[in-house]
């Protein structure tokens, strides 16, 4: 599912329109980033926990040629699933 289909099945769910739906969709991702900035983290319950990490810096190489390359240290998110969306998807098929 697509933040698209997000949007569409919350105006159809709450009889919204999807200007307002997607208000709501950014206006929940603006929640995460800003939970993210102010304390490093965000947990939404039954979902999971987002965190800020640092990644070290580290020697790379470029596949094209093999050339070896700094890469410079940065922050990046992690996710850990809650165990209620583990719960959700033990029985999902992989393709």
């Amino acid at each position: 599912m697509n933040k698209a289909e997000i949007i569409n099945q919350i105006a159809v769910d709450h009889d919204l329109t999807k200007v307002k739906a997607k208000e709501v969709v950014e206006q929940l991702f603006g929640f995460v980033g800003a939970g993210l900035k102010k304390e490093g983290r965000f947990s939404f319950p039954d979902l999971g926990t987002f965190t800020v990490a640092e990644r070290a810096a580290r020697t790379g190489r470029n596949p094209m040629t093999g050339e070896k390359l700094k890469i410079k240290a940065s922050k990046t998110v992690r996710f850990k699933a809650a165990p209620a969306l583990k719960l959700q998807v033990a029985k999902v098929k992989v393709k």
